[in-house]
């Protein structure tokens, strides 16, 4: 594996041809902000590019993607972006491990599995990142382009409320908006933040009502179990975006979401809400993250899933 820096990952790009972009499953904002601004920055320099992604975008990102038809194409570059460890691909793992080429990311677990890495876990975002290295090399913005930035940026820094959020993310944000004042960024702001759809109403009522406090009130867990998603009517795609949730409480220092996938699997996301490094928790699970936000998997009955997050959690504290 060899580091690059923004200098060098420019060059890499600019050299590139035929590119496959990666980007985890269960695709959020950052991820796809960085997917796509990729895909049209190296189709703006007349290269081939392509995003895949295991799981559908959600709906309330499409404005997000390009108007014009993904390309056929057989890749002679592999990239990830925001993307730690090649198990985040989901069901493109199996074709894709080991042939990634070039990484792009933000956290501090990246498990360094690419040929090539560029590295800033103390940006807010991939998308930061990618900001720099657009800037480097003399990319000619568009609004498509700030779209994807902005909004990768504002939803890993949860609208720029999150610590994640430096003097550099402030100033990234500012230039593109100086750039181009016509984009609502406000209703990027509202889509992201406090439009919710009737079945993430329902999610987050049911995840409420079935909240855990533990260690005097210090953490919490929220649950989304296979049994309590079919009482409410509550599919995968409703569970978007709610893992602050279980945050909300005051005096919570750590805030556990817990969803079952598939019988006895368990997708854990972890939230600190001062000091606490939840990365470091979920790597004992191998999963990881940001310090303040991160996730792994767990296998059991909700009784052992509960009992192991706890041990871990009380230790941490």
């Amino acid at each position: 594996m060899i580091r690059l820096d923004t200098a060098q990952t420019g060059a890499f790009l600019r050299s590139c041809e035929d590119a496959y972009i990666l980007i985890h499953r269960s695709p959020d904002g950052d991820c796809i902000g960085s997917g796509y601004s990729l895909q049209a920055v190296l189709r703006q320099m007349g290269k081939r590019a392509k995003v895949l992604c295991a799981d559908p975008i959600p709906p309330r990102f499409g404005f997000l993607l390009p108007e014009e038809p993904e390309e056929e194409f057989a890749p002679k570059c592999i990239i990830s972006v925001d993307v730690a460890d090649e198990t985040l691909f989901g069901d493109l793992e199996k074709t894709y491990r080991g042939r990634v080429d070039l990484c792009i990311d933000h956290h501090i677990s990246n498990r360094e599995y690419a040929a090539h890495l560029l590295l800033d876990a103390g940006a807010s975002s991939a998308c930061e990142v990618l900001c720099r290295v657009y800037r480097e090399m003399g990319v000619t913005f568009t609004e498509e382009i700030a779209k994807c930035l902005y909004t990768g940026m504002a939803t890993d820094t949860g609208c720029f409320k999150f610590d994640n959020t430096g003097a550099g993310t402030f100033r990234a944000a500012a230039d593109l908006m100086e750039e181009f004042p016509s984009v609502r960024y406000d209703l990027i702001n509202r889509a992201m933040f406090d439009v919710k759809t009737p079945g993430q109403i329902r999610a987050e009522i049911a995840m409420l009502q079935h909240m855990e406090y533990f260690l005097d009130g210090r953490v919490t867990i929220v649950w989304a179990t296979l049994a309590i998603c079919r009482e409410n009517g509550v599919d995968e795609r409703d569970m978007e975006g709610l893992a602050n949730l279980a945050l909300s409480p005051e005096g919570v220092e750590v805030g556990i979401t817990v969803r079952e996938r598939e019988p006895g699997q368990f997708k854990i996301s972890l939230r600190s809400a001062k000091d606490v490094n939840v990365s470091a928790i979920c790597q004992t699970f191998g999963g990881g993250g940001h310090i303040k936000a991160a996730g792994c998997t767990l296998s059991g009955t909700p009784d052992e899933v509960r009992s192991q997050l706890i041990a871990a959690v009380e230790a941490a504290l």
